[in-house]
């Protein structure tokens, strides 16, 4: 999964409706630029590449009055929600997704009722769990084998899923405790 999809959507999705330039600057703003696939040139790229497969409508506008040329706002259809919100539930419990995907979910992790959050971060703890066995029972050399450097790797598998897991654990217990304002806890929608 690619973080910019979700990243785009969830920018559309906050403003109700935007043009490309201020998606970049929420990602840019977020520092997304840095840790995520999110350039100037893949942002305009998804939200074409999103208005042809349904999920967003490309609305023209006038142009500028200083002479600039029209800009396309951009806006979720029912479609898009339902892929911000599936790319969303997939960021925040998988456990084998790049960092880049993960941090995106939890940029938009306010958008989900609080037991839902939590739901899905357990999800990703038990597959964590399961990961981490799993190196052991079939990536770790028996004993009076020598894996040589290659050993390294399953130590690093293991350091991962050890701190992705406390991370994870840690993200539950503050949102168990009443940390941030969730969807389902506001006023007004965003």
């Amino acid at each position: 999964m690619s973080a910019i999809r979700l990243l785009v959507l969830g920018s559309v999705r906050r403003h109700g409706r935007a043009h490309g330039y201020q998606v970049r600057g929420d990602l840019e703003l977020w520092g997304a630029h840095e840790w995520s696939n999110a350039k100037p040139g893949s942002i305009y790229h998804a939200l074409k590449a999103m208005a042809k497969q349904g999920l967003l409508i490309a609305h023209d506008t006038a142009p500028s009055e200083a002479g600039g040329p029209p800009r396309t706002e951009y806006e979720v259809t029912p479609d898009g929600e339902a892929e911000y919100f599936r790319l969303l539930r997939h960021a925040l419990s998988a456990h084998d997704e790049k960092t880049d995907v993960l941090t995106a979910g939890v940029g938009f992790l306010t958008d989900l009722p609080r037991a839902e959050a939590v739901a899905l971060l357990r999800q990703r703890i038990a597959a964590l769990e399961e990961w981490r066995e799993e190196i052991r029972r079939h990536w770790t050399p028996a004993e009076g084998e020598d894996w040589g450097h290659i050993s390294e790797i399953m130590g690093l598998w293991i350091h991962t899923a050890e701190t992705g897991d406390a991370w994870t654990r840690g993200l539950v217990e503050r949102l168990e405790a009443g940390a941030y304002e969730m969807a389902d806890e506001r006023v007004t929608p965003r």
